[in-house]
């Protein structure tokens, strides 16, 4: 047994337990705690990693331990302890030990109502930037047009702007259509349905904010996309100048058609919305 290089390891553990409970003293732990299912699992994890960790010519020593370490030299005593070698091995156990801390903080902040309402979840697709947290009021304010908005025709529309124009068959051609912001925004209208249209390639264009659930994930005509089911707040961000006041979005599904961000808004279910956006033409 190569005790110099166990030894090495051990003290590395021993380092990194003592750091740990440092770092336990100045966390300041939520209340409630996590429930007792939750607790019970996460506790169960650590002192798996912690025995494995400590238990002689097995787990994390073992494991982390240099392939031929352990062989004969030739004059049939063991191989030099290499300090590198010890130091690539503390720098991994306590990769190993950071790894299961920081799962126990993740399921401890979503296990508790305080750890829930410091976490903004953050989705960023197709140029939508999606911020789901804790619930909130939502904008009571009516839609505004973009910036610089204008109504053409479509064939107008598709002159005026640098990508591909759509529409969805299932609907025909838009009762209005409205460019904004340079040509960076393209609206089209139905009776109760918006479509969006804008390069989904740029920085994000919209923000959307919510309280739970997650956005649904979809496939849309062969491409993944986003369903959110609840109102929420929806605000557009220009070019330049600030973003817009939040106004009150109906459900929306938003996906990408090559380059193409598509945002519609307006159908009460997944089914319907899936339709129309598989017949985009």
């Amino acid at each position: 047994m190569n005790s110099s290089n166990d030894s090495d390891d051990i003290s590395g553990f021993a380092e990194l337990e003592a750091e740990l409970r440092a770092l336990s003293d100045a966390l300041a732990v939520p209340e409630p705690s996590p429930p007792a299912d939750v607790a019970r699992a996460v506790r169960a994890t650590l002192e798996r990693e912690v025995s494995d960790a400590t238990a002689p010519n097995r787990g994390v020593l073992r494991r982390f331990r240099l392939r031929g370490s352990d062989k004969a030299a030739p004059n049939g005593g063991m191989r030099a302890s290499d300090p590198a070698a010890s130091g690539r091995r503390r720098f991994r156990l306590r990769q190993k030990i950071a790894a299961v801390v920081a799962t126990f903080l993740v399921v401890l902040i979503a296990a508790t109502p305080q750890g829930r309402a410091a976490v903004v979840s953050i989705l960023r697709f197709a140029g939508v930037e999606i911020r789901v947290g804790e619930p909130a009021p939502l904008p009571s304010g009516a839609s505004s047009p973009l910036p610089g908005e204008r109504r053409v025709t479509l064939a107008e529309a598709r002159t005026q702007v640098r990508f591909p124009l759509v529409v969805p068959t299932a609907l025909g051609d838009p009762a209005d259509v409205r460019i904004a912001d340079g040509g960076r925004v393209v609206s089209m209208f139905w009776p109760g349905i918006r479509l969006d249209q804008y390069d989904g390639r740029l920085q994000s264009t919209w923000r959307k904010e919510m309280g739970p659930p997650w956005p649904e994930e979809v496939t849309v005509d062969g491409v993944i996309g986003v369903w959110i089911q609840q109102p929420h707040g929806l605000q557009y961000t220009p070019a330049t100048g600030p973003p817009q006041e939040l106004r009150l979005a109906g459900p929306t599904l938003i996906w990408q058609h090559g380059p193409v961000g598509m945002r519609l808004e307006g159908p009460t279910t997944i089914v319907e919305a899936r339709q129309l956006a598989n017949s985009v033409r």
